[in-house]
Order: C-alpha cells, then structure tokens, then sequence
C-alpha cells in the first residue's frame, strides 16, 4: 500500500504525534526521523514504519538491515514532506514505543553518577545534555515533570541516538526523589553562581548534580536540597554557561576524576 494523500488518517496522527507531548504521554509513543536514528532504535520498539517511495532504493540497504519490507508503510514523496518535521527530509520516520525508566533504573547504589535536572525548557539543551550523559557515563538522568517533553522531536535529533541507551526517569516529586538519592548514598552538588569552585571537590563516589532552567538556574526550593554548591570558575564578564554547556564541563571533570 501507498499513501498518497495528505488527509489519510495515519498521516494526521504522526503529525499530532510531532505536534502534541500530551498526545505522546497519551499513546506511548514518538516519532523518530533520519535513517542513522533509525538503525539505532532497539529491536521490539518499532510500530510503524513509513518511507518515501523517491527515497527507499538508495535506504533500502539499510533499512531491511532493521526490518522487513513487508513492514514498510509506503508513503508518497509530497505527502512525507508534509508529515516530517525537517527542513530536508531524509525519507524515512518511525512511530516507536516511548519507555518509561523507574526510580532505580537510574540510582544502582555503586558510584551512581545522576544529572538531575529542572525546568529545563529547550529541547536542543535537553537532546545535548542526554548524550553528553552517555558520552561520559552517567547512570541516568531525573527530570522534573516541568521539563521539557523527552519525546519531543528537536530533543530526538539533538540525542543522535543516546535517549535510547541512557535511562531517563521523569519525577513527579522532584524534593522527595532527591531525598530518595540521598538515601542511597548519593552526594547531591547544586550548580549555583554562589557555590564554591568546582574543581575542588571530589567527584569518585555516588554523585548527583542539580542543573536548573536556562534562564533562572535553580529554584530556592531544590537548591536548598544540595548537600554543596559549586560554580565553574568564569574568565572575562562571563556569568554562567549555558545548561548543555554547563553539564558538559561538569560530567567530563567526573569523568577524568574516576579515570
């Protein structure tokens, strides 16, 4: 079968799939697009499967290399044009089984290196931030449920496929599930412009680092949570870094010290 119009009823609900993080939370799924994301997707999480009939001989390859053609929804070229949320559609998207990591998913109790984050709203810094985690070997990210949605496609992209592999737990009480941490033996550190230096703590044991909104940093309320507070030293008129940023220089230094 080839969809060939823009008003069939698949088409609407990938579309409402890109457009709504309610809908998403509702159906359990997400879109993924880009043929490097798609061979990276776990095996069992694929639903549905769409590719455009001009872009399928030059993916063929790599595409039957994850599944079968009989579970290809061929889609015409204008009408995947209007379902991808891209400016150059690389013809192929999959609908995908979003997962839902628990609490101790995330926290091991061994040399757990958590990122929490709150009120993060771009999903540029968010997508960087869960593949700076993988790329430096943290145990998992806590989001508080006012964070941007995971399973938004711009954060999708930004993951390059790590939102597969890194578990992300997204708390309904943020307070409680730090407490939760430190329970487990988890130093929780609080990035925070009146926080001591950075590079004189010692980050070998159970971490976990408080990283707040793009504009506002942290509320009073969680970095009152913070067992310490620490800054990165800033040269020139430079206040802070931005969030991604901020979570790169951090989660490398944790890195190099346990290495």
């Amino acid at each position: 079968m080839i969809i060939t119009s823009t008003s069939n009823d698949k088409v609407k609900d990938v579309k409402k799939l890109i457009k709504s993080a309610s809908y998403r939370r509702e159906t359990g799924l997400y879109v993924v697009e880009g043929i490097r994301m798609f061979r990276e997707i776990p095996a069992g999480d694929i639903v549905e499967t769409y590719v455009s009939q001009g872009a399928y001989p030059k993916l063929k390859d790599d595409i039957l290399g994850c599944i079968s053609e009989e579970e290809i929804t061929f889609v015409a070229d204008h009408v995947f044009a209007s379902m991808s949320n891209t400016n150059s559609p690389q013809g192929v998207m999959a609908i995908v089984k979003s997962k839902k990591p628990a609490f101790t998913d995330i926290v091991k109790g061994t040399n757990d290196f958590v990122l929490i984050i709150e009120r993060l709203q771009d999903p540029g810094n968010l997508g960087t931030i869960i593949r700076t985690a993988e790329g430096a070997g943290a145990t998992g990210i806590i989001l508080s449920s006012d964070c941007v949605d995971v399973y938004n496609p711009k954060v999708i992209r930004s993951t390059m496929g790590s939102v597969f592999r890194v578990p992300i737990y997204v708390s309904s009480d943020l307070l409680n599930d730090i407490g939760r941490l430190k329970e487990h033996g988890v130093v929780i550190f609080g990035a925070h412009l009146s926080g001591n230096e950075f590079y004189d703590e010692s980050y070998e044991n159970s971490v976990g680092f408080l990283i707040g909104n793009e504009g506002n940093g942290l509320s009073s309320e969680i970095s009152a949570t913070a067992d310490k507070l620490i800054k990165i030293p800033m040269c020139g008129k430079v206040e802070s870094l931005n969030a991604a940023t901020s979570v790169a220089v951090i989660a490398y230094e944790v890195l190099r010290q346990r290495r």
